[in-house]
């Protein structure tokens, strides 16, 4: 689906990067989580901050990116 974007809606690629990031995640490869969500993150920028979704994405790449 990554490869094909075109080929399918809108919302389904920036899903499959979240779930890719999860992915990476639970695998321990902490810098392709990282940018798995940020992928996600970028898409949905303008999208309601208030979207559970959305929400829960930016807890877990918070929990992947330590506190400066």
């Amino acid at each position: 689906m990554l490869d094909h974007r075109t080929l399918t809606t809108f919302v389904t690629p920036s899903l499959a990067n979240l779930q890719l990031g999860r992915a990476y995640a639970i695998s321990n490869e902490t810098s392709k989580a990282k940018n798995a969500y940020q992928e996600f993150l970028v898409f949905w920028k303008d999208a309601d901050p208030d979207l559970p979704i959305l929400k829960q994405a930016r807890a877990e790449y918070a929990k992947l990116v330590p506190p400066s």
